[in-house]
């Protein structure tokens, strides 16, 4: 049975869980940083026997919370195991296929593969369905091995139906323009998918083991709403995935959502009442990682309405600061209100989660890489799970991270009014500086900016304003959340030319 998991003497952090320990101080610039919290209970201890952090006086609400003595910093205490059940999902298409060889485990040929040929094994034939068959030389028995299109009736169309879903064609299109029925469609969407994510394996196999001197890696979240399925009940279904792409290439690394569709959600409901998940704090839940029933009614009890967006980005600036502060949990920007509703089939999968998997997923597939600069949404949950899973990097300044923000609502006649703005001033520099490049006025207009720079939020973080706008970009800011003193005009002129 089950242990339940409210009635367990927990540990004061969880465990570390396959090298996987995430609580501790997230400013990079504090002694503490990347110094986890000890496991074992400080009531008793010696002063000199004491680590750098205390549980907050609201450590009995469901959201354990630590303070790092050295800089004040609170943060979430999060559940290592459900980190590690993450990063195990996404990574699961990484996982190689096993070699085919003979299926007799008694056999001496059961883990030799048949790529090794002639001396093992030998052909004979083909079924009906085109898998090809082989006779083990050594105990004489026959199997079969199933081809990429075994079971595909009219493989001839894949192409097509393939062309046709990545140019957003409906799926009725699809039918008629490919001539097939929609369990057709349905069973190639599943075909194609599974091919798709082979050749990405091998390609980010090989991105592993390669050496590469330098990456920009722009890094943003996408909001999917599912519409409602049933009249009587018409709520959808909101998830949400973070993607990572190369900033020179476009190739998008990973773009993972929060959502299991292996999972039951009776089951694991089922599960979580036995062991009593729901008495328990969130971080030393078995299924922490899970949005689960109880946690739903939660969210629509305690929903607050959404921010409304300042008059000007530093405004839209401070109050997001504002609302990550309000947050029980300041990890967590993910909230379900009344008009949402959680999936009937497989699980969602708390934001934060996916996100800690997502960056530790990268964190292996970038290991190969020398220098890396990360260019974040304005999100704490971002901002918190990139400085853990490469804070080893970030120590000896190997990656470094940026928050970027962009103003998106401006009308056309706004953008141009600020886009002349802009060239206004820069007409005046060049006539108070002849004797300057078109160039070296620039990386002036950013020295000045650079001196004048301002402080928002609770955390004081130093903000840039772009000095060079276009009309897809009229306003944006840029944040150095790995500031050592190190950065010059050079690397943030670069910074401000990303998109």
């Amino acid at each position: 049975m089950d242990k339940i998991s409210s009635d367990i003497k927990q540990p004061r952090i969880p465990v570390e869980i396959n090298d996987i320990q995430v609580n501790f101080c997230k400013n990079p610039l504090c002694q503490n940083y990347g110094v986890p919290a000890s496991t074992e209970s400080q009531v008793k201890l010696h002063k000199s026997q004491k680590d750098c952090y205390k549980l907050s006086s609201g450590s009995r609400k469901p959201v354990t919370k630590l303070i790092c003595k050295s800089c004040n910093e609170l943060f979430p205490v999060k559940s290592n195991q459900g980190i590690w059940d993450e990063l195990q999902r996404i990574e699961e298409y990484l996982k190689e296929t096993p070699e085919v060889s003979c299926p007799d485990n008694s056999c001496k040929n059961n883990l030799i593969s048949i790529k090794l040929g002639k001396e093992f094994y030998q052909s004979f034939g083909k079924t009906k369905s085109g898998s090809s068959r082989y006779r083990c030389k050594s105990c004489k028995k026959t199997f079969s091995v199933k081809q990429s299109t075994t079971g595909q009736k009219q493989p001839h169309k894949n192409n097509l139906i393939f062309k046709l879903l990545m140019n957003k064609s409906p799926l009725r299109r699809i039918c008629e323009v490919a001539d097939v029925g929609m369990a057709t469609v349905y069973a190639k969407i599943d075909f194609l998918h599974k091919q798709c994510m082979t050749f990405v394996s091998e390609r980010e196999q090989r991105l592993i083991k390669s050496n590469i001197k330098r990456l920009y890696v722009i890094v943003d979240r996408q909001e999917y709403i599912v519409n409602w399925t049933r009249r009587e009940d018409k709520r959808n279904i909101k998830l949400s995935a973070i993607g990572s792409a190369d900033n020179e290439t476009g190739y998008v690394f990973q773009m993972n959502l929060n959502y299991d569709p292996c999972i039951s959600p009776i089951e694991i409901e089922e599960n979580a009442l036995s062991v009593n998940d729901y008495n328990a704090q969130y971080a030393y839940r078995k299924h922490a990682r899970f949005w689960l029933n109880g946690d739903y009614k939660e969210s629509v009890k305690n929903s607050r309405s959404k921010k409304t967006n300042g008059s000007s980005l530093s405004a839209d600036i401070s109050a997001t600061y504002k609302d990550a502060i309000s947050r029980d949990d300041i990890e967590e920007s993910e909230a379900l209100y009344q008009v949402q509703k959680l999936p009937q089939n497989g699980m969602q999968i708390h934001s934060e989660y996916t996100m800690y998997g997502h960056f530790f997923f990268i964190h292996k597939l970038f290991s190969g890489v020398e220098k890396i600069r990360f260019f974040l949404d304005q999100d704490s949950g971002m901002r918190a799970t990139c400085l853990t899973a490469f804070h080893n990097e970030i120590k000896n300044r190997s990656c470094d991270a940026f928050y970027v923000r962009i103003t998106k609502d401006l009308t056309v006649d706004e953008k141009r009014r600020t886009l002349n703005d802009s060239r206004n001033y820069f007409s005046d520099q060049q006539k108070e500086h002849p004797d300057l490049s078109k160039n070296k006025i620039k990386l002036k207009i950013i020295k000045d900016r650079l001196e004048n720079m301002q402080e928002i939020g609770n955390w004081k973080d130093k903000w840039l304003l772009h000095p060079f706008p276009n009309m897809s970009e009229p306003e944006k800011a840029i944040c150095y959340l790995t500031d050592y003193g190190d950065y010059n005009v050079v690397i943030l002129n670069r910074t401000h030319n990303l998109k």
